[in-house]
């Protein structure tokens, strides 16, 4: 296949400053969970995208001097020469592709913790930013930086950027957002100062101009400078001379950057996930800059749709596409539109299982693309896996998530593949929960699967299948995977925070029951402890048929790990704007009588209850696995029908998320000649020395 000629635009090279990206195609800086403690598995995760064919691949947030310290988080760092091989190893990576590299140099300021160094903080005037989350919240205060103070944060910014020439980046960043650094210093907020650093817009403006200067005059001939500028909160300033603050800095600043790059302040307002957020949410916060300077801008928007990213260029948005997410669920993105094959795209849902991996201290992971963060310690390419035997045959029980991931991976190994699926319709829980309210994206992990599926020959698809062990044994495969998923139970929380046996009444309901169209009598109570999307999604769901919903959970908020992928504010609004009541920090201990009786988790254990007419309880699932349970215990059985091994995946093996099953599925595709044996795993390793 060719590629569509209204895509021709894409693939044209833009010039940055002293360097040329070879198309439009741009993997902003993000955060991957590594740090320069794991260089080999980072390099490996940005070689990937420049592979795929992004023209320009930067590192996540790199630090320039040891008072910018985000421990325990893994941030990258150049603190000296000793770090320049450690991204070397990336740069020498993306290069080979052809793709050029890039580095954000970032001092957070008063938004670092220095819980590694214990430095103390320092920021334009002595103040730091509320944290209401405690993982954020720090017991040090910052300190106002003072004029030698100011001198050193250039050197420091300059001695980086030398540093990462010597690497070999092509692009050097000075990272003036998310209330970092220099931006402390144009929020007229954090900047309280009365000198030349202070005041006016000029004067807050003075540290950025100064340290673009800098860099420019230190790698300005190797190095394009880039600035990464947050403007939604100056976009709510009025400027003195234009319609902002934003205005004004973009249009001060104009042509002294290479390249400007445009994003919000607030991280849940940049990766709103698709619950929230539509592909392109970012325009309102980067379309007024390119009226302003004649330098290239890139953003961001969640971008997976070709024309979506032709819109952004021919209306003048942006001139590269940014993208971290979406190059993180397919990294092969711009080639498979280069080629043709736009239908063969993974594309990003949305979910934000990526941003959560960060905030876990662990390599980003991906509901789409479980090869992520595998590439170099698992050896595990997105595209490419090892050939399998042709003559050998496997039979997949169930099409759900895990199921679906790994009939396509065993396919395009070139086995012989049955998919069994005992409904009529593939695609297991996905294609239930696509229809909550905000998660239709969710569809893509199914369609995708299915899309690759269909143009198998060597993959037979069987729907309303349910098979019993003896059909699984008279249909004689080499290898049996069992993916038949899991259910949701009535059990509820004990005290001791431990599931136990609900109540006996027809009027309590899973969600299966449900999103499976029960009849529900209000009001609605539902016990949420799974502290996931279900709780607040079925809330949502049953407001909109009428109902009147409380959400009761033993958390202090609703939904409560959603903090980690970055939902949590949003889900909050939701219930406030949808009038679903809230009671937090309280469990449910009985229900009889149109009521519940709720208590609280504390000492005191405070004892009250609240009308009720159906309770839905959103905590335990339970795995079906019964099909596989009798499969392993007839090895007789199995050894007549030549199986030679059983295996459970996905939510039938250990429910979880949908990221889990998909990972689950496929690694079993990977290694289905291993049988269950764990494969050997390259680590990490710190170097010994003497000091």
């Amino acid at each position: 296949m060719s590629r569509n000629p209204r895509y021709d635009i894409l693939f044209e090279p833009v010039r940055i400053g002293p360097v040329t990206a070879p198309n439009r195609f741009y993997c902003t800086p993000h955060a991957l969970g590594t740090g320069n403690a794991m260089p080999h598995t980072r390099a490996a995760m940005r070689s990937i995208r420049a592979e795929g064919g992004w023209g320009v691949v930067n590192t996540g947030y790199c630090s320039i001097h040891p008072s910018s310290d985000d421990a325990p988080l893994p941030f990258a760092r150049l603190w000296d020469d000793e770090d320049i091989p450690v991204h070397a190893l990336m740069v020498d990576a993306a290069h080979r592709h052809g793709a050029l590299a890039g580095v954000e140099l970032w001092h957070g300021g008063g938004g670092a913790g220095n819980r590694m160094t214990r430095m103390p903080m320092m920021s334009a005037s002595g103040i730091v930013g509320e944290s209401t989350y405690p993982g954020w919240m720090n017991l040090a205060g910052s300190r106002a930086m003072d004029k030698r103070d100011i001198r050193e944060f250039r050197r420091w910014h300059v001695d980086a950027a030398k540093r990462a020439r010597s690497a070999g980046f092509d692009i050097v960043y000075v990272y003036t957002g998310m209330s970092f650094g220099p931006y402390q210093f144009l929020l007229p907020w954090m900047n309280r100062r009365t000198d030349e650093y202070g005041g006016s817009l000029e004067n807050r403006a003075r540290l950025t101009r100064e340290i673009l200067e800098d860099l420019k005059e230190a790698v300005g001939d190797r190095c394009a400078v880039a600035l990464r500028f947050s403007t939604d909160e100056l976009l709510g300033v009025p400027g003195e001379h234009m319609e902002s603050e934003a205005h004004e800095v973009v249009s001060m600043l104009s042509d002294l950057p290479d390249l400007w790059d445009l994003k919000s302040s607030s991280w849940v307002v940049e990766t709103a996930s698709a619950r929230f957020a539509e592909q392109g949410a970012q325009e309102p916060f980067v379309g007024f800059a390119k009226a302003l300077t004649s330098k290239p801008v890139v953003g961001v928007g969640r971008f997976t749709s070709p024309d979506a990213m032709v819109s952004q260029i021919r209306r003048g948005i942006l001139d590269l596409i940014g993208a971290a997410r979406p190059s993180i669920a397919d990294p092969f993105l711009p080639t498979k539109i280069n080629e043709g094959r736009e239908d063969e795209i993974r594309e990003c849902i949305g979910c934000n299982i990526c941003v959560s991996s960060y905030h876990d201290g662990v390599p980003v992971r991906c509901t789409q693309n479980p090869t992520m963060g595998e590439e170099w310690r698992r050896g595990w390419h997105p595209e490419r896996v090892p050939p399998g035997d042709g003559e050998t045959s496997v039979l997949v029980v169930g099409a759900g998530p895990a199921g679906l991931e790994c009939a396509s991976i065993l396919g395009k190994r070139g086995f012989e593949v049955t998919l069994a699926e005992a409904g009529k319709d593939l695609g297991g829980r996905v294609t239930i929960e696509s229809k909550l309210p905000g998660l239709a994206t969710w569809a893509r992990v199914r369609d995708y699967r299915t899309y690759l599926i269909e143009s198998m020959a060597n993959v037979a698809v069987y729907r309303d299948s349910p098979l019993t062990a003896r059909d699984v044994f008279e249909f004689g495969s080499d290898h049996v995977v069992v993916a038949t998923g899991a259910e949701w139970t009535t059990d509820t929380l004990g005290s001791n925070g431990y599931p136990c046996a609900g109540f006996a009444s027809d009027a309590v309901f899973t969600p299966d029951d449900v999103l499976a169209g029960a009849n529900l009598e209000g009001p609605v109570v539902i016990y949420d402890f799974d502290h996931y999307y279900m709780g607040g999604c079925l809330a949502e769901l049953l407001r909109g048929r009428g109902h009147e919903v409380t959400l009761v959970t033993n958390a202090n908020a609703v939904s409560a790990w959603t903090f980690m992928n970055n939902e949590m504010a949003e889900v909050r609004s939701r219930m406030i704007e949808l009038g679903i009541r809230t009671e937090f920090e309280n469990t449910v201990t009985g229900f009889a009588d149109g009521a519940v009786e709720l208590t609280g988790v504390f000492r005191d254990r405070t004892v009250r209850s609240i009308d009720c007419g159906a309770l839905v309880i959103v905590g335990v699932r339970q795995p079906n696995d019964r099909l596989y349970r009798e499969l392993v215990a007839d090895e007789d059985g199995s050894a007549r029908a030549g199986i030679s091994s059983v295996r459970s995946i996905g939510d039938c093996r250990a429910p979880g998320a949908i990221v889990h099953a998909v990972y689950s599925g496929h690694e079993c595709a990977r290694t289905i000649e291993g049988g269950e044996e764990v494969e050997p795993i390259a680590w990490e390793r710190p170097k010994l020395f003497d000091r």
